[in-house]
């Protein structure tokens, strides 16, 4: 962990030098995944079953691929009711939450007489990429499964590790109407979402976080296919005053370096007094932490205490550009409305990050490694497509027409000035 003063010489050097300190994964997990993904292009599935049964379950067979309803349903059954009811509840309202960002089809006539508009349209197939390495993830089916669903997608392909497949996994696809599951992980699985392999058919964008592998295929992939976002470790920002509670404070920083080694927490308080609680209260929680080894690794490597007057914090902020900041402060809308690169907001004391993560409503699949600052989290947005309408009169084109040609003629493209020059002449 690092501790940085806002006041000392050096500052800004320092802590830039920290925020540009590589989290990721290496070159070589890369050139392994360009590998699989030539493979799986080429031979179908065979080699996505030789890569399966080599990284997740040797025995593993092409029968075995799909997850079928009565599995979906048996293991939903299995799963605590307390856990399916929070699953439901949470599904709940990232419905209603994203049904709220659905855009609306317009058409308009202008001063010209020319009637403009758009459209919007689903994706017709979405493949959903949800991890199982660490711990199961719930949360990521609902995520996005439900805005996808909002959206009109017709099918939504979910695949996940074979280990993956917990009981509350199998819930949240229940609930979410996710029906087509295959128990395949990793580069292979994304490169079979892509190319298609056997049984499963290509979609149209693969969205979802997934380890080092499963970003280097997206990226890849982005072309082939659509890709929502290259996921990086998780990160918080933490904008604290010394009236909170710093054990509130630890726990809250702690919440993101369970995640890996390579996340990133940041503490950014006007009180130096407060920041060393903080610190004892993130060394005593650790002791009983149950991801202890990640979230130590992660808090030694990647952690940060920042010294500096909280009028200076959006300033900050936006220099990281986090997946997650809370403003724990007694108003913090004057802070936070000041800030403008941070994927996700939490505002005030009882509103944690993790909230965030379950049942706000607000999605979780947020940008990270500094691409808050020109991208969003996942949305609606994602799994909808826009068409532009056009429609001129001959009255209208009669005022367009003259342009085009000038414009076309300009740029040397004569067919483009024919076709409008042809209509004109013809009037």
């Amino acid at each position: 962990m690092r501790r940085f003063n806002a006041h000392d010489l050096g500052f800004d050097a320092a802590f830039d030098a920290f925020l540009d300190e590589p989290r990721g994964s290496p070159a070589q997990v890369d050139e392994a995944v360009a590998k699989i993904l030539d493979r799986v292009h080429k031979e179908g599935l065979g080699a996505v079953l030789e890569y399966a049964r080599r990284f997740d379950d040797p025995d593993l067979t092409e029968a075995d691929l799909r997850v079928t309803q009565e599995e979906i349903e048996d293991g939903a059954v299995r799963c605590p009711q307390e856990v399916r009811d929070a699953i439901a509840f949470a599904a709940a309202r990232i419905r209603l939450y994203h049904s709220r960002q659905r855009p609306a089809d317009q058409r308009f006539v202008d001063d010209c007489g020319v009637e403009l508009g758009w459209r919007w349209n689903a994706l017709e197939s979405v493949g959903i990429y949800v991890p199982g390495g660490r711990a199961a993830y719930p949360s990521t089916v609902l995520m996005n499964a439900v805005p996808a669903q909002v959206a009109g997608v017709g099918r939504i392909a979910m695949v996940t590790p074979p280990g993956g497949l917990t009981p509350a996994v199998l819930a949240a696809a229940l609930e979410a109407g996710v029906s087509e599951i295959w128990r395949l992980g990793g580069a292979q699985a994304v490169a079979a979402l892509a190319y298609g392999a056997g049984p499963i058919r290509p979609v149209d964008k693969i969205v979802g976080p997934g380890n080092a592998y499963v970003t280097a295929a997206k990226r890849r992939l982005y072309g082939v296919v659509g890709i929502d976002a290259l996921a990086g470790p998780s990160e918080i920002v933490v904008v604290a005053d010394a009236d909170n509670d710093p054990t509130w404070i630890a726990a809250d920083l702690l919440s993101q370096a369970e995640h890996d080694p390579e996340a990133q927490s940041i503490l950014i308080t006007d009180d130096a007094r407060f920041a060393n609680r903080v610190e004892a209260a993130i060394a005593s929680q650790l002791l009983r932490l149950p991801t202890q080894k990640d979230a130590a690794a992660s808090w030694a490597a990647h952690g940060a205490i920042v010294i500096a007057p909280l009028d200076q914090s959006p300033l900050l902020v936006d220099r990281i550009a986090p997946e997650h900041v809370e403003f724990a402060v007694a108003v913090p809308e004057v802070l936070a409305d000041r800030v403008r690169h941070a994927g996700a907001i939490f505002l005030g004391r009882y509103t944690p990050e993790a909230i965030g993560d379950y049942v706000a409503g607000s999605n979780h699949v947020l940008p990270t490694n500094g691409a808050a600052r020109f991208s969003s989290g996942l949305s609606v947005y994602d799994f909808l497509k826009r068409t532009s309408i056009v429609k001129c009169d001959a009255k209208s084109f009669g005022i367009l027409g003259p342009r085009t040609v000038a414009l076309a003629e300009a740029e040397g493209l004569p067919a483009h000035a024919l076709s409008a020059a042809i209509r004109l002449a013809g009037r």
